[in-house]
């Protein structure tokens, strides 16, 4: 199947009241486990590598395996550069194939904000290529385990939240296609019980009127993401709790393991531990049989 629009899953999910997933994959086993759920679900899905993940696969390398996946995939795939900081990383990704991106400005003033997104709108734009912006800024708590360098109090900093009249003065200058905010999610692991202020989504999305994405949706129990859903929310970011578990599967089942194992018996694991992390989101977010 032919890599489909970002802004097309999205503005289906948005009509229709769900919320699609999109999954960091770092390597191939990821990636499988990411498809092979959204295969069996008949679910449109969203697969990403982020900028801070150039650490572990380089974007040359994770590029050909993310593109050549998704369009041998049996279900709607978009690919998205996540959490692109850098202009020449944005570039790179596109050229390596990706159709969306996500520009984060979140550390920059508004003003420079619109400005760095407003340019790659208009260079996106002339090759069909979908952008992610951010105003406010989703939290990175250095506890959290997502490469957080930021003090663990900041998860309570309100002042970080999204603006609703700045956020329609963002849209509207940028152009962008979807719009990440900031209202009570963390990226990685919790480290408090999350406090989202819906009221404040929920009118973002009334005065915005585009496509609203979650970061930091690790971790959110089933009413929390059918609220976020039903107050805006049509794509959710998801790395977190698929890495943990990937992880405590492997090292539950090394530890109760008699006998030799091999690599490829811990690769099998990983994948199928994937596959139904991802399988129980998509039925969260609700986007199952929307393919």
């Amino acid at each position: 199947m032919p890599i489909v629009s970002m802004k097309e899953i999205l503005e289906d999910a948005e009509k229709k009241k769900y919320a699609v997933g999109c999954y960091n994959a770092i390597d191939l086993q990821m990636t499988r486990g990411i498809l092979e759920a959204a295969e069996e679900e008949k679910s449109p899905v969203i697969l990403c590598h982020a900028e801070l993940h150039f650490k572990y696969t380089p974007l040359e390398k994770i590029s050909y395996i993310l593109v050549n996946e998704a369009k041998a995939a049996k279900a709607p795939v978009a690919i998205l550069l996540d959490h692109g900081n850098s202009f020449s990383a944005i570039i790179k990704a596109i050229h390596f194939g990706f159709n969306a991106v996500m520009f984060d400005g979140s550390q920059l003033s508004f003003e420079e904000n619109v400005k760095q997104t407003k340019e790659i709108v208009k260079i996106a734009n002339q090759l069909g290529v979908s952008v992610e912006g951010e105003l406010g800024r989703v939290a990175r708590p250095k506890s959290g385990g997502a490469e957080g360098t930021e003090d663990d109090s900041i998860i309570y900093d309100k002042s970080l939240y999204t603006d609703p009249d700045k956020a329609v003065e963002f849209v509207e200058r940028t152009g962008i296609h979807a719009l990440t905010v900031a209202f009570g999610t963390v990226h990685g692991i919790y480290l408090d019980k999350p406090k989202l202020d819906l009221e404040r989504l929920n009118k973002i999305k009334r005065i915005t009127k585009v496509p609203l994405v979650m970061h930091g949706g690790s971790g959110l129990n089933a009413r929390d993401y059918s609220n976020s859903i039903a107050n805006g929310i049509s794509k959710i970011n998801y790395y977190t709790n698929m890495a943990l578990k990937a992880a405590q599967t492997v090292k539950e089942k090394l530890n109760n393991s008699p006998g030799n194992l091999f690599y490829h018996d811990l690769m099998m694991w990983s994948i199928e531990t994937f596959k139904e992390e991802v399988r129980k989101t998509i039925k969260l977010f609700g986007s199952n049989n929307k393919a």
